[in-house]
């Protein structure tokens, strides 16, 4: 198979940290051709969300997507949900899915964080675009979640959409069975 394309994940807090700027970050993510980017600020309000989205767009020509924040979705090409950010849309993982693409639009590109074999079953049943599984291992934004290193193509192979690995995957990681690999810290450094 194939080995899976760099997925860059844009954190402010990551920015901030390092003390980079969208335009260096994007450069680092086109240096291992990232046909996506991933935004994400937690620590931020909309109205930086949207300055930091538009910035990002002007320097950048491949696909661009919110984390979490999906009342700005029009911004960009998509938004990626966690699991409580579905639940709480709705009960219902389909009803849920069903207002988000009803704000986003079904055009705009959804995934969704997976942790395990249930999760991404019903992620299978859902109108959406990749699932993200995770997280690969230990890293310093993740650092409570479950560790899935080695059950991470057996979790792949189960899913029904394209999968991006996320949390703690570095640039130089080799992992069979998934389209993507989510890069985040390791592109800071």
């Amino acid at each position: 198979m194939q080995q899976p394309k760099l997925y860059g994940l844009c954190d402010r807090e990551l920015l901030d940290r390092f003390d980079i700027t969208i335009e260096q970050f994007v450069e680092r993510a086109n240096r291992h051709n990232a046909p996506i980017i991933q935004y994400r600020d937690k620590l931020g309000g909309t109205d930086e969300r949207k300055d930091a989205l538009l910035r990002l767009k002007e320097c950048y020509s491949g696909v661009v997507i919110i984390n979490d924040d999906y009342t700005i979705a029009d911004l960009c090409d998509g938004v990626h949900i966690g699991q409580e950010d579905l639940y709480a849309l709705d009960s219902s993982a389909q009803e849920a899915i069903k207002i988000l693409r009803e704000i986003v639009g079904e055009e705009s590109i959804i995934g969704l964080s997976t942790h395990n074999k249930e999760e991404i079953e019903v992620a299978n049943r859902l109108n959406i675009n990749y699932i993200g599984v995770g997280a690969y291992r230990k890293s310093s934004t993740k650092d409570s979640a479950q560790v899935l290193q080695e059950s991470v193509d057996q979790l792949a192979k189960i899913s029904s959409h394209l999968v991006a690995i996320i949390g703690g995957v570095r640039v130089d990681d080799m992992i069979d069975s998934v389209a993507y690999k989510v890069v985040g810290s390791d592109l800071y450094r």
